[in-house]
């Protein structure tokens, strides 16, 4: 199994083309071709996790956080950054990173954070929208399935928790085939054709589209395709930022905030002041998420758990909703498991290993 096939897996569930346009996820360093000897999944990768790859025998790290966020023009060895990526390669070690694109889809990280509170009825707290792409396309009625069936292989009619969605409609196609024509109905140079078609739509995901297109051309009986895209300003539902659901019984604030340091296993908790009601609906964010509290009041949640805050932002708070701030690392900490539960589930021929390397630079005195 090379390491192409994993990233490729990888990329199934988080697209790097929904990553942020400040970030770096993908293949950082190392060759995609080389054969996987075993996989260390890190939050980090620093020079230490390199060195625990090394000693586990395993030839790429899956991390969350990439090791490089802007262009190298020199690696001298100068910061820890230069430091682990000379390390890396002089002991062919990859480095694959998968970030804001696992942030921004379902089951992905806040997901995580969602399912280790137990909450129900989770959903996107933050949909993206010009994400969507709708095809139209004419077919025979008789070879309607046939084409649909490599749209929906490759991709198309998914929304939510349906899959082979479409909608047609039947109608009269013309065309009149010239000298040069390899029609699949009528005669070359022959006279004008009526076929009974039907107009076919779906709707795919943008980064999708050369796939569908190459789909409905193998898929499609005529030689030249009637066809058009047009781009949706429509929310994607699968895609955004942070997550939002409701807990199974509502419970007190502080009862709730020492559920959400035991079951996040944080040593403190940084809050706004209560509001002595009880918390029912919760909002959560991987990482820093403070852009995302109009999101989470508007949605009616009486918490928001995310990380980063600084000092006057907790002022926004404006006694409406609670802000509660875990840290950076342990509200990310738990996306290890995340990703060696969804490599292991594909692969089963090389191991995977969850980093014991701490990487968390910020330290508590108590």
């Amino acid at each position: 199994m090379r390491i192409r096939d994993l990233t490729a897996h990888l990329e199934k569930l988080a697209p790097l083309s929904y990553q942020e346009s400040y970030d770096n996820a993908g293949l950082i360093v190392g060759n995609p071709n080389e054969i996987i000897t075993g996989v260390l999944v890190s939050l980090d990768s620093t020079e230490d996790v390199v060195e625990e790859a090394i000693q586990r025998g395993c030839n790429l790290i899956v991390a969350h956080h990439p090791i490089v966020f802007k262009g190298l023009k020199k690696i001298t060895g100068k910061n820890y950054v230069e430091r682990t990526i000379i390390k890396a390669i002089k002991n062919d070690i990859a480095i694959y990173a998968t970030h804001t694109n696992l942030d921004n889809v379902v089951n992905g990280v806040s997901f995580k954070i969602a399912q280790l509170l137990g909450l129900q009825q989770v959903k996107i707290l933050a949909p993206k929208s010009d994400l969507l792409m709708k095809l139209v396309v004419f077919v025979p009625v008789e070879s309607t399935g046939q084409l649909l069936d490599a749209l929906y292989a490759a991709g198309a009619g998914e929304i939510g928790n349906y899959s082979q969605c479409s909608f047609r409609v039947e109608g009269k196609g013309t065309f009149k085939p010239n000298s040069q024509a390899n029609p699949t109905i009528g005669q070359t140079g022959g006279p004008m054709e009526e076929v009974e078609e039907n107009r076919v739509e779906v709707i795919f995901p943008a980064y999708l589209k050369n796939p569908i297109l190459a789909a409905m051309r193998k898929g499609h009986v005529y030689e030249e395709v009637a066809y058009y895209l047009t781009a949706l300003d429509n929310e994607n539902q699968e895609v955004g930022s942070g997550a939002i659901g409701v807990l199974p019984q509502e419970m007190v604030e502080t009862d709730f905030l020492a559920y959400l340091k035991q079951k996040m296993q944080v040593s403190v908790i940084r809050h706004t002041s209560l509001l002595e009601k009880p918390i029912k609906k919760v909002a959560v964010c991987g990482g820093a998420g403070s852009f995302l509290l109009g999101d989470a009041m508007r949605s009616g949640a009486d918490i928001f758990i995310t990380a980063d805050y600084k000092y006057h932002e907790f002022f926004d708070a404006e006694n409406r909703i609670i802000i509660a701030d875990i840290g950076h690392y342990e509200s990310e900490h738990f996306t290890k498991e995340l990703l060696k539960d969804y490599i292991c589930k594909k692969f089963t021929n090389f191991a995977v290993h969850l980093s014991e390397t701490p990487t968390n630079p910020v330290k508590y005195y108590y």
